[in-house]
């Protein structure tokens, strides 16, 4: 009883022993939540703005719409996120690729024990002991293998698994096309209302100081009590209404510079000029509709998507059937022991083995009609897409036209406008009427101006849009560097270059 209970006194120290180390274990494994220190934030931030505007080149005089394009494909952080993951699925690619390749595996190994693996054997058919106890191998000991083997079926789903992977960086590369696409209608958008608000942005500022001076004098007209009471109210209130709208003006104008440094990923709070072109042109079409369509079913990055979409499916088939195909493996190795009782501690050997899962047989239908109908799928969907496709071209050359008309009757309103207003303000400096009827009509040949750029970057909108819905990329596909001034060439003139292309011209 005593060595019995001196047992049961052993175990359970024992046991406390292996509770406090687990207790200890998991008290180290135990991980408390650090929060960042306002050091550590700013140090984070001090290094985002150095990331976000640190390499890029200041800005150096006016910015032209070709500048403004080149900044926003250099810079513009959505852009390079893009950039970011076509160069992700290059790297997945190269490792896919790598997949195929045999595996060449090495290894090493050390064994101990504290007695000797000794052994004996018996007779069958007596139970008695036939040898003495002997040992085979020593009680510390060295081993290493080199490995070569090559499945020939994981070698064939590894080569369809590689193809889908280099279909998803082609599908990438039409991604970061759209993104450019977009990203260089957003830049013309832009662009063209800072051009109206740097036009206008003098104008309004002394439309508001000649109209202030005007309410002054009203102010004390009615304090001096000159005019009927009504009479100097309405005065007063039309010089108000004048003041009220053209701050309204100013204050949307004020937003479209940080826009387009936004979109050029130029420093917030930056003061900078756009370079005003010299005239208004009207953008013109130099291809028929038919061929337009044409362009569009073979440039937008949309169907190329889909149509390597549908070659991954068919991919995806094949590798589907090919798992269910035998496996055949091939293995050839190179083997060392140091046990000194082996006769030979180095020896080399080669294998050939073949597998088959006969159950996969029952898979094969299956597999086969789910792949035809995922392949039916996405043919309707490129189809539907192609549809869809065909009538953005449309709605595109419809919205070109009545933009350009629009231009048209803008142009013509703002030319009688401004003459309105030369009118008026000669007669006020003649003294013939008022100050108040030269104020509006100055009031009148702002908006009129206001709505001419308006109407002027929807009609270069409209066009930015009709080549973007024919899927043609802003840039060449080849530039001769891309640093800004070689961008900005390359940009030049892109308004008119694909309108020489002919239907069937490869994105």
């Amino acid at each position: 009883m005593k060595k019995a209970t001196q047992g049961g006194g052993a175990g359970r120290g024992v046991y406390s022993t292996l509770a406090a180390l687990t207790a200890l274990a998991l008290t180290g494994c135990a991980v408390t939540p650090a929060p960042m220190s306002l050091s550590d934030r700013q140090a984070t931030l001090a290094a985002d703005r150095q990331a976000m505007f640190g390499s890029q080149e200041p800005l150096a005089g006016p910015v032209t719409l070709q500048e403004a394009m080149a900044r926003a494909l250099k810079y513009n952080l959505d852009y390079r996120v893009k950039l970011m993951e076509e160069a992700m699925a290059q790297r997945q690619l190269d490792l896919s690729s790598l997949d195929m390749l045999p595996k060449l595996a090495l290894a090493a190994g050390y064994t101990a024990r504290n007695k000797d693996n000794a052994s004996s054997s018996q007779n069958v058919a007596t139970g008695e002991q036939s040898l003495v106890p002997s040992i085979s191998s020593e009680k510390r000991s060295h081993t290493a293998d080199l490995n070569l083997s090559w499945n020939v079926l994981d070698f064939g789903v590894s080569y369809y698994t590689a193809q889908q992977q280099s279909d998803r960086m082609l599908i990438l590369q039409q991604r970061k096309r759209k993104v450019a696409q977009q990203l260089m209608q957003q830049v013309r958008e832009a662009w063209w209302q800072a051009v109206g608000a740097q036009q206008l942005e003098g104008r309004i500022d002394a439309l508001l100081a000649e109209t202030n001076r005007a309410l002054e004098d009203a102010r004390q007209v009615e304090k001096q009590k000159l005019r009927a009471p009504l009479e100097a109210l309405n005065y007063r209130r039309q010089l108000l209404d004048v003041i009220r709208q053209m701050g309204m003006i100013r204050n949307a104008l004020a937003q479209a510079k940080p826009k387009l440094a936004a979109i050029m990923n130029v420093p917030p709070g930056t003061d900078f000029k756009v370079a005003v072109p010299a005239g208004l042109p009207t953008p013109t079409l130099g291809l028929k509709l038919e061929q337009m369509e044409e362009m569009a079913l073979l440039n937008r990055p949309e169907l190329n998507e889909a149509r390597y979409n549908e070659r991954i499916g068919v991919t995806e088939t094949r590798k589907a059937i090919a798992k269910l195909l035998p496996g055949l493996e091939f293995s050839i190795g190179q083997n060392y022991d140091s046990n000194k009782f082996l006769v030979n501690n180095s020896w080399s050997d080669a294998g050939l083995r073949i597998s088959w899962n006969l159950l996969n047989l029952f898979s094969a239908g299956p597999i086969t009609k789910a792949a035809d109908a995922q392949l039916q799928v996405a043919k309707t969907q490129r189809m539907a897409l192609n549809m869809a496709v065909l009538t953005q071209v449309h709605v595109a050359y419809l919205d070109l036209k009545g933009r350009s008309r629009q231009f048209g009757l803008e142009q013509e309103l703002n030319d009688v406008e401004q003459r309105i207003y030369v009118q008026n303000r000669n007669a006020t400096d003649s003294g013939v009427q008022g100050r108040l009827p030269a104020i509006l009509a100055d009031a009148n040949a702002v908006f009129s101006t206001l709505r001419l750029y308006q109407s002027y970057g929807d009609l270069q909108n409209a066009y930015g849009q009709m080549g973007s819905s024919l899927g043609m990329d802003p840039l060449p596909e080849s530039t001769a560097s891309y640093d800004l001034p070689a961008l900005a060439a390359a940009f030049k003139g892109a308004e008119t270059r694909w309108q020489g292309q002919v239907a069937g011209s490869k994105p």
